[in-house]
């Protein structure tokens, strides 16, 4: 069974893979094999580094900073880099869920899930969701930058309310980590009967 994990900046779901993984779930986050896919010398970065050559570092690797400076100020830049990066990903997804054991249960964590195409490639997606204040506070302190920008990256991804719409499943994270963990337990006993059914 494919299940597509997704969550706005902050929300949580990297949490929840962590507990599904637990449960074994084969996680495979496409934020890492975003980072295999821009790798020194690769198609796609060769192709980033003609049209953004100021992304590029002095040592050859993609400046993430930078990029995502680029992409999250305009709208067009961002479907270019996506057009780029999104079918190598999957290319990336794909191959390491071939490796999957009969009956495995595999979560493809995408922070983009329904901004893509992907979700049409899973078999049921879960959406993980989290209070706007809390996701901002997590973001400016995780990732040790200002509230703008934290915001930009939230307004950059899909409506909270439109990823409760679409999901087949959703996560609150809006208490602590033992009701997040109850939760994920219930979304486990779902997913493991609807994969046996």
């Amino acid at each position: 069974m494919k299940v597509g994990l997704t969550g706005g900046i902050g929300s949580g779901k990297s949490v929840v893979a962590d507990m599904l993984r637990r449960h074994g779930a084969r996680i495979i986050d496409t934020d890492e094999l975003s980072r295999r896919a821009v790798a020194p010398r690769s198609e796609v970065l060769t192709a980033i580094a003609e049209r953004w050559p100021q992304a590029i570092s002095a040592d050859g690797t993609l400046d993430r900073k930078e990029m995502a400076r680029i992409v999250f100020s305009d709208p067009a830049a961002r479907k270019m880099l996506e057009s780029l990066l999104h079918p190598r990903i999957r290319e990336l997804a794909f191959a390491e869920a071939s490796h999957a054991k009969p009956g495995e249960i595999v979560v493809f964590v995408v922070p983009l899930l329904f901004e893509s195409d992907f979700w049409k490639l899973c078999d049921k997606t879960v959406a993980v969701v989290a209070p706007r204040e809390q996701r901002l506070h997590r973001v400016v302190q995780r990732d040790s930058v200002s509230e703008e920008h934290a915001l930009a990256r939230m307004a950059a991804q899909i409506d909270p309310d439109e990823a409760r719409r679409r999901a087949d499943y959703v996560i609150e994270n809006d208490g602590t980590l033992e009701q997040l963990q109850v939760r994920v337990d219930e979304l486990w006993r779902s997913l493991t009967a609807s994969a046996n059914a």
